[in-house]
């Protein structure tokens, strides 16, 4: 569907396609929930949501696009912010823990995923239960440092296996209530003053529904591909801006902020310098889109929260061997642009925490067509200088027959009580009520090191 903006607003210069072009689907695939994309799977589904259909129609979008028809949102981050830039990566479609971090040591797991499974003797031991897949061999020398950490049989309160249903809840992220902010923005709004970039969604031209509220955020495809369209040079640039902002200096508030926040935000990308550390990166979106973070990162350009999208894991059928097939291939390359993000950042990880987070698994067996269908509980990768790394945590609830949530993994570990860790200790958010509503009270897992 073509998006419409406003004639007023900025324009950007051509850059991408207004949506990425999907690869042959391998099985019945979905549109996952954010994506600009659909693509028919058989799942069955509510149907869009409306925060997909608004941000299809460009409804609210500000000054500017990273390429045609993708629209922008510009925030405003508290100067005096202190705490980690959090990068939430959301791997849409059901993102199977059981494959990634694979239960190796748990008697039951052999015989749900005969064909599937990863074998013992292939898989990356981490303790006596728990072996990475094997296509995830570079983020090994992360965990074995400590820069890298596993909570399992993490959960949340939704039942839903719609990927659309169960995805906006998890970034609704306060069940049992009538909010239907998310909990992105709630976590920004609780901050003050906040500057033209505290909160990006990088790789994709639809905001992640975590940001839906008052806060308003930069949807951008690349940095390369975030310029005004129609100046080429300097000079003329200088012109065009100072144009806008007279023309934008006039108009009512809720216009004109829009405005001025759009040219400062694409000055202020403009400035971003480039490392030429791509090549560190695997080729894909995916890759793209963690060079552009580690770039925002390296330059201090006052981001606050970054969500990246990673999509295509749904895989009802074909997922493959354990050392060749679409698990295999979409592992590599996310243990690969993770290793690398590590790796472009350096000591700049101290101040940078990643989570993974996804709608939902997959059930604990194998069905009839080589592939897992929807279930419950994941596993949640963190990454960063604080992360409690070199271990898994979180309660095993085991794969046995009784141990079960209708036939996938049970839910041990409500997921906003790794997010509520990760707010408090390293994003220096004091109480959580209004942020994450309704959270039980229970103690810290310690997946996270308090800042100094």
């Amino acid at each position: 569907m073509p998006q419409h903006h406003p004639q007023h607003l900025l324009r950007a210069r051509r850059g991408r396609a207004p949506g990425p072009v999907p690869a042959p689907r391998r099985s019945g695939d979905d549109a996952t929930a954010g994506s600009a994309t659909a693509t028919a799977c058989g799942c069955p589904e509510d149907g869009p949501t409306r925060r997909s259909v608004l941000g299809a129609l460009g409804v609210g979008a500000l000054a500017a696009a990273a390429g045609t028809g993708t629209s922008t949102r510009v925030a405003m981050a508290a100067p005096g912010y202190t705490g980690d830039v959090l990068v939430v990566l959301s791997l849409r479609g059901g993102f199977d823990g059981l494959s990634a971090v694979a239960p190796v040591g748990d008697p039951a797991y052999a015989a749900l995923r005969p064909d599937i499974g990863v074998p013992g003797q292939a898989a990356l031991m981490l303790d006596r239960t728990f072996g990475l897949h094997p296509s995830l061999r570079a983020l090994k020398p992360l965990y074995d440092s400590g820069q890298l950490g596993v909570v399992h049989a993490v959960g949340q309160a939704s039942r839903s296996r719609s990927h659309f249903s169960a995805m906006e809840e998890m970034e609704r992220a306060a069940p049992g209530t009538s909010l239907r902010t998310g909990w992105l923005d709630r976590t920004l709004g609780t901050r003050g003053q906040l500057s033209p970039l505290a909160a990006l969604q990088v790789g994709s031209p639809i905001a992640s529904s975590g940001f839906a509220g008052p806060v308003p955020e930069v949807t951008m495809r690349t940095i390369g591909t975030f310029v005004m369209d129609g100046p080429d040079t300097d000079v003329e640039r200088a012109r065009w801006n100072q144009a806008l902002r007279t023309l934008h200096g006039e108009g009512p508030r809720t216009v004109s902020a829009a405005g001025l926040a759009a040219v400062d935000a694409v000055e202020r990308l403009r400035a971003v310098p480039d490392a030429g550390a791509r090549g560190l990166y695997p080729t894909g979106e995916l890759g793209d889109a963690l060079c552009d973070v580690a770039r925002l990162v390296r330059a201090r350009a006052g981001v606050q929260v970054v969500a990246v999208d990673s999509g295509d894991w749904d895989m009802h059928a074909g997922l493959g061997r354990h050392d060749r097939g679409w698990m295999s291939e979409k592992l590599t390359e996310l243990g690969n642009a993770l290793a690398a993000f590590a790796r472009d950042l350096g000591p700049l990880m101290s101040g940078v925490t990643l989570m993974t987070l996804s709608e939902f698994g997959r059930r604990a067996g194998q069905n009839g067509s080589g592939g897992l269908d929807h279930g419950h509980a994941n596993a949640v990768l963190m990454m960063g200088g604080g992360v409690v790394g070199g271990r898994v945590h979180g309660r095993w609830p085991g794969l046995g027959g009784s141990q079960l949530d209708d036939g996938a993994l049970a839910g041990t570990t409500d997921y906003r009580t790794v997010v509520a860790e990760v707010l408090q200790k390293r994003c220096g958010a004091g109480s959580l009520a209004e942020v994450l509503p309704g959270l039980p009270s229970v103690a810290p897992l310690g997946v996270v090191r308090a800042r100094a």
